[in-house]
């Protein structure tokens, strides 16, 4: 039975195709589009200020984003001045309790009865012999420590780039959609910025209260390296559901070298914060942004990390912010809640 060429729609055959490709290249470009999209998380967050300046001071952009960059960098010139000598003695002390801490765990394994096969490899990892090996590694380790530090220097050059103009990008955006659907991609992209921004805000005060609750806590239990290990604490809040639990692991295994009890108390302490920051602080910082379930967030951060590795995950929520605007202007409004529509209107065409 032969098949007409009527029978086919090449419109839509060329449309599949051309999202085929599409699909393609932004796979094997994924690494462009993963420091563009970094660049677009870092151009909000300066945005926010410049937008406060420009309202209250009236200042111009150009002279606006100058000032935040200036006042960034002091800020960080400030802490690095105070702070950073302490960080890399406690980061050195660090390196050296690692050994001492996996014999800590070979003594209280061997105390514990069925755990002898994980006595058996703790055993081998406190080996230095075993450890030497390690250190061979650090060049590798520096090599790519620099690729990441010329990928960031990329981004944030992108990022002042696009917080100096951004309506010439916007109109650049809003020029690839189709003239009928311009202005709801302004408000869209608007909606997408104000999402993001909130989530950037909120997220920088609940870390830099993480920080330094932490940082007082476990200097109020006497616990070593307190300053670095509340500077991890802070930082990986904003990787919700993993991050805490993981930066707790550091305070827990260096307490464990005093004692166990210690170590139980410093968990107690972060379990706390940890809960603070996750039901009353969060919440309340971002009650005027998307809510993102804790499913969803870490659904995210596992995909894109099984993806893009590290960076993934360190960009998953600020993704998951955008595509969740969009999916709900897009997706359920412009497209679900029409269908309903028309399915009601339908049967109301068929009972009359």
């Amino acid at each position: 039975m032969r098949v007409s060429n009527s029978a086919i729609s090449w419109p839509a055959l060329l449309g599949s195709l051309a999202l085929l490709v599409l699909a393609v290249l932004a796979w094997e470009l994924r690494w462009v589009l993963l420091v563009l999209f970094g660049a677009v998380v870092l151009a909000v967050a300066l945005d926010v200020p410049v937008q406060l300046l420009k309202q209250r001071l009236g200042l111009r952009r150009p002279l606006a984003l100058a000032l935040v960059v200036l006042a960034f960098g002091g800020m960080a010139t400030v802490l690095g001045y105070l702070l950073l000598p302490e960080l890399v003695e406690q980061a050195q002390t660090l390196t050296q309790l690692v050994p001492v801490l996996l014999q800590r765990l070979v003594l209280l394994s061997g105390q514990v009865k069925g755990l002898s096969d994980f006595q058996h490899s703790l055993s081998n990892l406190s080996n230095l012999e075993t450890l030497q090996p390690l250190g061979s590694q650090l060049l590798g380790m520096a090599g790519g420590a620099a690729n990441i530090s010329a990928l960031i220097l990329l981004m944030a050059l992108l990022a002042v780039l696009l917080c100096l103009d951004p309506d010439s990008h916007t109109r650049l955006l809003i020029a690839a959609t189709p003239r009928f659907y311009r202005q709801h991609s302004r408000r869209l992209l608007t909606e997408c910025r104000e999402a993001l921004g909130g989530w950037l805000a909120g997220m920088t005060i609940s870390s830099v209260i993480v920080f330094l609750l932490t940082w007082a806590g476990l200097a109020w239990l006497k616990v070593p390296l307190a300053l670095l290990s509340g500077l991890i604490c802070g930082l990986l809040t904003f990787v919700p559901t993993i991050g805490p639990s993981v930066a707790t692991l550091v305070p827990a295994a260096v307490a464990l070298l005093i004692s166990p009890l210690l170590s139980l108390q410093v968990i107690i302490l972060r379990i706390i914060l940890q809960n603070s920051e996750a039901f009353l602080l969060t919440p309340l910082l971002l009650k005027r942004t998307v809510n993102l379930l804790p499913t969803v967030a870490l659904m995210a951060q596992l995909s894109l990390g099984a993806l893009l590795g590290l960076p993934g995950v360190l960009l998953a929520l600020p993704f998951v912010v955008v595509l969740q605007v969009l999916l709900e202007e897009i997706f359920v409004k412009e497209i679900m809640d029409r269908w309903t529509l028309r399915a009601s209107m339908g049967q109301r065409k068929t009972r009359d």
